[in-house]
């Protein structure tokens, strides 16, 4: 899968350009959201990629750190126009964060959950937790299931992840672990670990938003 995201890194934000007037009114109301959860927040954003959701906690919070696995993406990020010198992008590995230096008191992780093996779920909330803090904001949003959006599902019977067959530009062919929760999993998996608990499940996205507990 990282040698997918390095090879997708100049066309990724293509994703966000679809035609499709409900996907974009979710997807509108995603950046409005993540804009008022990080005001003032000094935030570890991980799986940061090419910084398109950065560009929105930048106008509102005091400090951003993306963090993402993938050179090419991180390049991309730094490359950008940021008015307020608020963004800061490092390599580093998402299950790894105590590595990360800063402090902060909020975390985002945007369209990354999906990627992670069901059974390291566990493992990556509680390193993103206790890099995080007791009493900071998290907010995460992925893809709600669309048949026939984003390439072709693949399951197995001897794997409890799900997979997308993808093509990129070039050509070339992948296989990428995706998968996809409903609000009851996404409740399952959150409400132990927070508190002030938030979940959204619309047509295209889902997001929870909540306080480490």
């Amino acid at each position: 899968m990282q040698d997918y995201y390095g090879a997708r890194a100049a066309e990724y934000e293509r994703i966000y350009a679809r035609e499709d007037a409900d996907y974009q009114q979710e997807l509108a109301m995603l950046a409005d959201i993540v804009k008022k959860q990080v005001t003032g927040g000094r935030v570890l954003e991980v799986a940061c990629g090419t910084g398109y959701w950065t560009q929105f906690m930048a106008e509102t919070a005091k400090h951003i750190v993306g963090v993402d696995v993938r050179p090419e993406v991180l390049q991309i990020a730094a490359s950008k126009s940021w008015p307020l010198h608020n963004a800061t992008f490092v390599e580093g590995d998402a299950y790894r964060l105590s590595e990360v230096k800063g402090d902060f008191d909020s975390g985002l992780a945007n369209f990354w959950f999906s990627h992670i093996p069901k059974n390291r779920l566990d493992s990556f909330l509680q390193g993103f937790h206790e890099r995080l803090g007791r009493g900071a904001r998290v907010f995460i949003a992925d893809n709600v299931y669309v048949p026939g959006r984003g390439g072709e599902l693949i399951t197995s019977e001897h794997s409890e992840d799900t997979y997308k067959r993808r093509e990129l530009a070039d050509g070339s062919k992948h296989e990428i672990i995706k998968n996809y929760y409903s609000y009851e999993e996404l409740n399952e998996i959150f409400k132990p670990l927070s508190e002030n608990l938030r979940i959204f499940v619309g047509s295209s996205f889902w997001y929870v938003s909540y306080i480490v507990a």
